[in-house]
């Protein structure tokens, strides 16, 4: 098992610094001149070079490269272009307010698509299939950012539930958190609940005709002791998904975002993109594919535990 995290861990190293040089170079060719989107257009050519030389921009790439990868080695993210701040700073102040964004909707899409997808794959073509399986279709097709204006149209301005922009720290209030937190994290969810539903409905079904559930039913064992066994050998699908989807709630968590008015990593990434400050946006980059890393090594870990067969030896 040793063997089969270590493995994971260093795979995880090389994705991590494939995926940060990459976006290095690609962003340098994408912004050849960083100090005019800083400045603006109405920027002087005299202002727009002595900002490149301050900034360093006006080296060839290689050199700009060498000494970013040895400053990010070192654990600093460097300073931004934008307002000269510390990145690590900036990315200390967004990165727990997109987390706990992104983390409350993994576990309402945990919670609800396990329970969804365990009533619809124990009873196929039942009501609550039938439900689940209309219900994916249909949330599949809709707009995210649809979604979120939706809920906010209802929940907040008509009914006024809940606030309609604005983010409340965990730390200074855990019921305004929560009410702050329950429509973006719910309009992240939606499609991620279906998702998780479907993939688990399908695997019980196919678990349920394998001949060690027939054992099990011969032998007399209750139907709950059956379910469990499903749900055992079913969940390395549904874990792998809930994996899957944690990344792409971190990409939908720039729209959802901005729709509800929340300053995190989405704002601060639009932020950097517009205006041109590539060390921001490479701070970005190392930080997201670190937590991918981290998700990613804590599901081989899981699976590993709960089959054997899919440990590396």
């Amino acid at each position: 098992m040793i063997t089969f995290i270590l493995k994971r861990f260093l795979s995880g190293i090389v994705l991590l610094f494939v995926v940060a040089s990459g976006t290095f170079f690609i962003a340098h060719i994408a912004i050849p001149n960083p100090a005019l989107g800083l400045l603006g257009s109405g920027a002087t050519p005299e202002a727009i070079d002595a900002l490149t030389a301050k900034i360093g921009a006006d080296r060839p790439m290689l050199t700009q490269y060498q000494d970013w990868l040895l400053q990010l080695l070192r654990g600093d993210f460097g300073d931004s272009w934008k307002n000269g701040q510390p990145i690590a700073k900036l990315l200390g102040i967004r990165l727990p307010v997109t987390l706990s964004l992104v983390v409350a909707s993994v576990a309402l899409s945990a919670l609800l698509g396990a329970v969804l997808g365990t009533l619809a794959g124990l009873r196929p073509h039942s009501w609550i299939d039938k439900a689940v399986q209309g219900a994916s279709v249909v949330l599949f097709a809709l707009p995210g950012f649809w979604v979120a204006v939706v809920l906010v149209m209802t929940f907040a301005v008509q009914f006024k539930l809940f606030p309609a922009i604005g983010y409340v720290p965990l730390t200074e209030s855990a019921p305004g958190w929560l009410r702050s937190i329950t429509l973006p994290a719910v309009s992240l969810a939606l499609g991620a609940i279906v998702m998780i539903a479907e993939q688990l409905r399908n695997a019980i079904i196919a678990a349920d005709s394998q001949d060690y559930v027939r054992t099990l039913r011969s032998r007399g064992l209750p139907f709950w002791r059956v379910s469990l066994h499903l749900l055992r050998n079913s969940a390395p699908a549904s874990l792998t998904v809930l994996a899957l989807m944690f990344v792409g709630l971190l990409s939908g968590a720039i729209i959802v975002e901005q729709v509800f008015g929340i300053k995190g990593l989405g704002e601060l990434t639009q932020s950097a993109s517009q205006n041109g400050d590539i060390p921001t946006l490479l701070g970005i980059t190392v930080v997201t594919v670190v937590f991918v890393v981290i998700v990613n090594l804590l599901l081989d870990i899981v699976l590993g535990w709960i089959n054997p067969k899919v440990r590396v030896k």
